[in-house]
């Protein structure tokens, strides 16, 4: 169970908004959609939020449009209109959004630099991915690229470009790399972080407006802690 503080409608961080959408900074901790925890969503936070910031009457409209691990932090995109969500939905399904990630690993990659490129099969019962080399039945390949950005004294800042958007596909394949994320125990890092984070951030987003067919780019402050201040 993470203790970090969850967003509230009273701490939001806003990243963009405008009458068509609202892009969040993520606390990790926060889960997007409501699941079986029963746990508040960072969705029906988002709505408290627009509610009384414009002091709406009634219910408040909001498409979740993607998703982000539980215990990461960083950008998620919502859609505010009826009109917007549909567009933003394709554009993600279609991978037009270009996603970067920042990722803290214990162990120093190989290559500073490298297209990373596996087939990850998915365990529902263990919600987690393994990654291959070669393909094996019912998986899916997964691409990323991956460049060492700064090294810190114990640690490793990763800056990682997706190609594709498979379940969990950075925790796997930085854990086939040997190089598992900070914090990540279910990915076979050595032991959790204090608050159940992990030191996986999503970093930048670029994406073409839905409807002002403007392209947007929205970075992403990571979760104030000494590490990842660190890296700033």
């Amino acid at each position: 169970m993470l203790k970090k503080q969850y967003s509230t409608a009273e701490n939001l961080q806003v990243l963009y908004e405008d009458n068509h959408l609202i892009v969040i900074n993520k606390r990790p901790g926060d889960i997007v959609q409501g699941d079986k925890t029963g746990d508040q969503p960072l969705s029906e936070t988002v709505k408290a939020f627009l509610k009384k910031k414009y002091n709406k009457p009634g219910n408040v409209y909001l498409g979740v449009v993607h998703r982000l691990d539980r215990p990461t932090s960083g950008i998620v995109v919502f859609a505010k209109t009826s009109k917007a969500l549909p567009r933003l939905n394709k554009m993600f399904a279609e991978k037009e959004a270009q996603k970067t990630y920042w990722a803290i690993v214990k162990n120093k990659p190989k290559d500073k630099q490298k297209r990373l490129v596996h087939y990850l099969k998915r365990n529902t019962k263990q919600n987690k991915s393994y990654a291959h080399l070669q393909e094996v039945r019912d998986s899916k390949k997964a691409i990323l690229t991956y460049q060492l950005l700064k090294s810190l004294q114990n640690y490793f800042l990763l800056e990682i470009d997706l190609e594709t958007g498979r379940h969990h596909q950075i925790r796997s394949q930085l854990t086939a790399l040997g190089s598992p994320i900070k914090g990540d125990l279910k990915y076979g890092y050595s032991r959790s972080n204090k608050d159940g984070s992990i030191h996986l951030h999503a970093r930048k987003l670029l994406f073409i407006h839905p409807v002002k067919k403007e392209q947007l780019e929205i970075t992403a402050p990571p979760p104030n802690d000494p590490i990842w201040n660190a890296c700033l």
